[in-house]
């Protein structure tokens, strides 16, 4: 049968109930909350844009329906078995919660319901609002993720205590699947289990075929007399190719174990976040020139993390303490815990490890990102918090560098991160240089750094790519730019202490534009 009437008689086969299932089961599949998703139809054509599914990977389909015990269309539609070597895509987690709200029924769920009458906003308790619905609000609310379920625990003894067997038998298989490495760093758990015959599937992580690129030897090639590699940290990562299962291969079975225990951070939330953008282009003092240019970086990242999903947040031309004070009022927001995460970019002077704020006074990059880090910010622990800097060098004697054939002068920017590389868990610092080196800033078109970044956001979060791996593609595109000799070179840097991968959702708008 042809694959597409297929998906149609699917569609046409389940009820409400049973696609809102089928929804929340692919949640992190998806990227996005899945009580946007309108229909069977729907759902099937964000899994086939997202490549989950496709005449050639028919077996999320089969999973699907085996999860929600409707075998018989799996057979009526000849729809193929799952074999010894098919690889889940669908989380231990989702479906533990999938199950246990199979097992509510509608007088246990209204009594779940008054057990989190003081957690969760009132419109998320009415009486429309199904089981699956409160998981979901639950985990935005960052009440329950797959490390964290003693609230769930709690709630489900006192309602339904036969549903705990499930939860301690997820719990057991967290602990019989986690390695030693993985217990140390913190890194997710996975369970990299094959499906047996006519068996139900067990999951393993769902993001794991996503690829991860980190920079590696050019950085230290461009920057080898000036650079201390050891300040570096996240510069370099090993990179393992995904590859199927082989029996009796010991050495494959260790690799998939650890590309399968990388993990994605939950972007579910009906907002992503929020960006704050704090751009310094008017100094009061003469040692540090207007930042021409830096209006359209500022534009720029509005139109993308609009896009994007965030709620974006512009203060313009900040003394050293309203720096401090925003970051710090920005740290101290409860609604940290109905979004996902948290971008900030800072566009000014700087000189190695700070910025400058406008009237001269230096901010330390560790002082800005202190407030936000998850001991001072709990509603925001174990959530990626993403920060971009770019920072000029502050040099009054610096010559243009003409490199378009328009004329328009080129000024340097330019910051070391050797002393701001993020010691909390979480974070990410996106650099527009590497220690040493400059960064270009035009008076009409902006920075390399934050134009490259802009544009390949817009061009890569559509293919699903992760954060780490749209910077490495900053990397390659800025280090191509040059001045008209040749000589003039850029080489950004991230650094991060990121423990997952950060996989924006694809949005539904259209890209914006950025054309100058």
């Amino acid at each position: 049968m042809d694959f597409q009437r297929c998906l149609l008689n699917v569609g046409n086969a389940l009820c409400e109930d049973e696609v809102k299932s089928l929804a929340f089961l692919c949640t992190d599949l998806l990227g996005r909350n899945p009580t946007i998703v309108e229909s069977a139809s729907d759902l099937f054509l964000r899994l086939a844009y997202q490549d989950h599914l496709s005449a050639e990977r028919p077996h999320l389909l089969t999973e699907l329906l085996l999860i929600i015990q409707r075998t018989r269309l799996i057979r009526e539609l000849e729809l193929p078995e799952l074999s010894a070597a098919t690889r889940s895509l669908i989380s231990p987690y989702r479906k533990l919660l999938y199950d246990l709200s199979e097992g509510i029924t509608v007088g246990d769920l209204k009594h779940v319901k008054f057990l989190l009458n003081n957690k969760l906003p009132r419109r998320k308790l009415e009486d429309n609002i199904s089981t699956l619905e409160v998981f979901l609000e639950m985990e935005h609310m960052d009440l329950i993720r797959d490390t964290n379920l003693d609230l769930l625990e709690t709630i489900i003894q006192s309602v339904c205590p036969m549903l705990n067997e499930k939860i301690n038998h997820f719990k057991a298989l967290q602990l019989t699947h986690t390695s030693p490495g993985a217990q140390e760093t913190g890194r997710p758990r996975s369970m990299s289990c094959p499906f047996k015959p006519n068996q139900a599937p067990r999951s393993l992580d769902p993001e794991r075929t996503a690829s991860l690129e980190i920079p590696g030897e050019e950085l230290n090639s461009l920057t080898e007399s000036t650079m201390n590699t050891s300040n570096t940290s996240m510069a370099r990562t090993d990179v393992l190719e995904m590859l199927p299962a082989q029996e009796n291969n010991k050495a494959s079975s260790e690799e998939h174990t650890n590309v399968e225990g990388l993990g994605t951070y939950p972007m579910t939330s009906a907002k992503r976040g929020i960006c704050l953008i704090v751009n310094n282009y008017n100094f009061t003092i003469q040692a540090l020139k207007k930042r021409e240019g830096t209006m359209r970086d500022e534009e720029c990242l509005h139109k993308v993390f609009t896009w994007l999903g965030f709620e974006v947040e512009i203060q313009r031309d900040c003394k050293r303490e309203k720096m401090l004070s925003v970051l710090r009022e920005l740290g101290s927001r409860p609604i940290h815990s109905q979004m996902d995460c948290l971008v900030c970019c800072i566009l000014s002077h700087g000189i190695e490890g700070a910025v400058y704020s406008v009237e001269g006074h230096t901010v330390k990059i560790k002082e800005l990102m202190e407030p936000v880090n998850g001991f001072k910010c709990p509603s925001l622990a174990e959530k990626p918090k993403l920060f971009f800097i770019q920072a000029c060098q502050g040099n009054n004697e610096q010559r243009a560098v003409y490199i378009e054939s328009d004329g328009h002068p080129v000024f340097s920017d330019a910051i070391q991160a050797n002393e701001s590389i993020p010691s909390d868990a979480d974070f990410l610092l996106g650099m527009a240089t590497v220690p040493s080196f400059v960064s270009f800033r035009e008076r009409k078109h902006g920075t390399w750094f934050i134009q490259s970044l802009c544009q390949n956001l817009v061009q890569m979060v559509p293919r699903g790519s992760d954060l780490v791996s749209i910077l490495t593609k900053v990397n390659a595109d800025v280090s191509q730019k040059t001045d008209s000799t040749g000589v003039k070179k850029q080489m950004p840097q991230p650094a991060f202490s990121l423990r997952k991968k950060v996989v924006f959702p694809i949005p539904q708008a259209s890209p914006p534009s950025l054309s100058h």
